[in-house]
C-alpha cells in the first residue's frame, strides 16, 4: 500500500502542474481577448471644423452628439467660425501641419487651392472599400469634389443660387412678384419702386464674388477659360455693365454701399431679415437661417436674366474633406459616411448644408419637411430642370482673382474708378495673378 501511494505522488503532481498550465493558458487566452476587445474600442479623438451661422453651429453640435452616442469610442472636438476668416484660420493651421481631421471645404477656388498643395486625402480608397457609401449619388455632383482624378471632397448636400424675396414688401409697394422668366430689367424696376414707395432699400448689394459668374454664364460665357490660365470672356463690357448696374443702384440709394454691408456679421444682421430690403440673392441652403432669424417666410425663384436656365447650376453646398496630415483618416471617413447616409442628420440640420444627396433620404424626409425646407427642396428640383452643369475649371489662384473682383467693385462703387476703368483694371490684375 505504501509503495502504491508513493507511486501516485508523481501522478498527482503532474496533474496539478498540467491543471495549472491549463489555467494559465485559459487566463492568457482571456487576457488576449480582452486586449483585442480593448484595441477594437480604442478611444479616438477627431478635430472637426466648419463655418456658418449660430443655427448651423447648434445643428452640427447636435449631429456630433448623435454620432458620439452611437460611437462611444469617438470624441469629436468642434472648431467653428463665420465664413469671414475661416480659410485664413485654415491656412495658418496648414502652415503648422495642424489641419483638423474633418474639414468643411468649399467648392471651386478653395478646394483647388488645397488640392494644388497636396493637402487633401484622396477619398477614393474609402469609397471602394465601402467605408463611405455613395451608391445612388449623382456622378455630376460627385465630380464637384474631384480634382485631377482624385476625390478630395464629399458633398454635404445640393445647393443653388436663389433670388430670395419678401412677398409682403413687394405687394405693399405694388410690385409684381418675380417669376422664373423675369429679366434684369424687371429686377431693377422692382427694386427702384420698392425704394420709392416704402423708403427702404430696394435690394441688397449684388456682391460680385458669386453673382458675376452667374451673370457671365447667363450670357453664354465662363469666368475662367478651359484650362484655368485666363479669364473665360474677352469683352470687358460685360464686367463694365455689371459694375455700372451696381453703382447705379447704390448712387440712387436703392442698394446699400459697402459701408453698410461690412456691418453685416451673419445672416441675423441681413437687411431682408429686418425688413430693410425685399431682395437678397444667395445660396439656397442659407434660406433656413434667414427664415429663422426673421421669424417669417420668404419666397424663392431663379435669378433674373433672359438666359437664366443657362446661367443657373447646382453645386455642393459645401464639402467634407480629410487632410493628408490626419492620423485618423478611417474614423474621419466613417463620420462622413454617417453624415450623408443618415436621415436623422438631415432631420436635425434640415437643408442648412444642402438638400440630401440620396433620393431615399429625400423621400423619407418629404412628409415631415418644414415649410421652409419644402420650399428649398422644391426649388432645387426647379433648378435641376432649369440649369446647366457647373463650371469646375477653377485655377488654384482663383480665390485671389475673386478677391480682386470684389476689391475693384468697391472702388467703382465709391467713384475711385469708373465702371469701364474698373473692368480693365480687373483684367490686368487677373492676368497677372493667373500668369504666376
Amino acid at each position: 500500500m505504501k509503495k502504491r501511494n508513493f507511486l501516485l505522488v508523481p501522478t498527482l503532481i503532474l496533474s496539478l502542474v498540467l491543471g495549472a498550465c491549463s489555467g494559465n493558458q485559459a487566463s492568457n487566452n482571456e487576457s488576449t481577448e480582452k486586449e483585442k476587445e480593448k484595441k477594437e474600442v480604442e478611444k479616438v479623438t477627431l478635430r472637426m471644423t466648419w463655418w456658418g451661422s449660430q443655427s448651423r453651429h447648434d445643428q452640427t453640435q447636435a449631429i456630433i452628439d448623435l454620432y458620439e452616442k452611437e460611437n462611444p469610442h469617438v470624441t469629436i472636438e468642434p472648431e467653428f467660425t463665420g465664413f469671414d476668416g475661416y480659410f485664413e484660420k485654415m491656412a495658418a493651421q496648414a502652415a503648422g501641419n495642424n489641419l483638423p481631421d474633418i474639414m468643411q471645404q468649399n467648392f471651386g477656388e478653395y478646394l483647388n487651392q488645397y488640392a494644388d498643395k497636396g493637402l487633401l486625402t484622396d477619398l477614393t480608397e474609402f469609397v471602394e472599400n465601402g467605408t463611405i457609401d455613395l451608391e445612388g449619388v449623382s456622378e455630376t455632383i460627385m465630380e464637384s469634389g474631384t480634382k485631377e482624378g482624385k476625390l478630395l471632397g464629399i458633398p454635404t448636400g445640393t445647393n443653388a443660387l436663389a433670388a430670395v424675396y419678401d412677398k409682403e414688401m413687394l405687394e405693399k409697394a405694388g410690385v409684381a412678384l418675380p417669376n422664373e422668366s423675369w429679366t434684369w430689367e424687371d429686377y431693377l424696376t422692382a427694386a427702384k419702386k420698392v425704394h420709392k414707395e416704402l423708403g427702404t432699400y430696394g435690394t441688397r448689394l449684388l456682391e460680385p464674388k458669386n453673382l458675376f459668374e452667374y451673370y457671365l454664364r447667363e450670357k453664354g460665357f465662363k469666368f475662367f477659360n478651359e484650362d484655368g490660365t485666363g479669364l473665360g470672356y474677352d469683352d470687358d463690357k460685360l464686367l463694365e455693365d455689371y459694375y455700372a448696374m451696381n453703382k447705379e443702384l447704390v448712387d440712387a440709394g436703392v442698394a446699400p454701399g459697402y459701408d453698410v454691408i461690412q456691418q453685416i456679421k451673419g445672416v441675423e444682421d441681413e437687411l431682408i431679415v429686418h425688413g430693410k430690403s425685399p431682395f437678397d440673392f444667395r445660396w439656397s441652403n442659407q434660406v433656413g437661417a434667414l427664415t429663422s432669424a426673421a421669424g417669417k417666410q420668404f419666397e424663392l425663384t431663379l435669378l433674373p436674366g433672359e438666359g437664366n436656365a443657362q446661367g443657373m447650376f447646382l453645386k455642393p453646398a459645401m464639402l467634407w474633406s480629410i487632410p493628408e496630415s490626419s492620423k485618423n483618416k478611417e474614423e474621419a471617413a466613417k463620420f462622413i459616411n454617417f453624415f450623408i447616409n443618415n436621415s436623422k442628420v438631415y432631420e436635425i440640420g434640415g437643408s442648412d448644408r444642402g438638400v440630401p444627396l440620396k433620393q431615399e433620404i429625400r423621400d423619407a424626409m418629404s412628409p415631415n419637411l418644414s415649410e421652409t425646407d419644402k420650399k428649398i427642396f422644391d426649388y432645387i428640383a426647379l433648378v435641376n430642370e432649369n440649369s446647366t452643369p457647373i463650371d469646375s475649371n477653377y485655377p488654384p489662384a482663383s480665390a485671389e482673382v475673386l478677391q480682386a473682383l470684389a476689391d475693384i467693385d468697391e472702388l467703382v462703387i465709391y467713384g475711385e474708378l469708373t465702371p469701364e476703368a474698373g473692368a480693365k483694371e480687373f483684367r490686368k490684375q487677373a492676368e497677372e495673378i493667373l500668369s504666376r
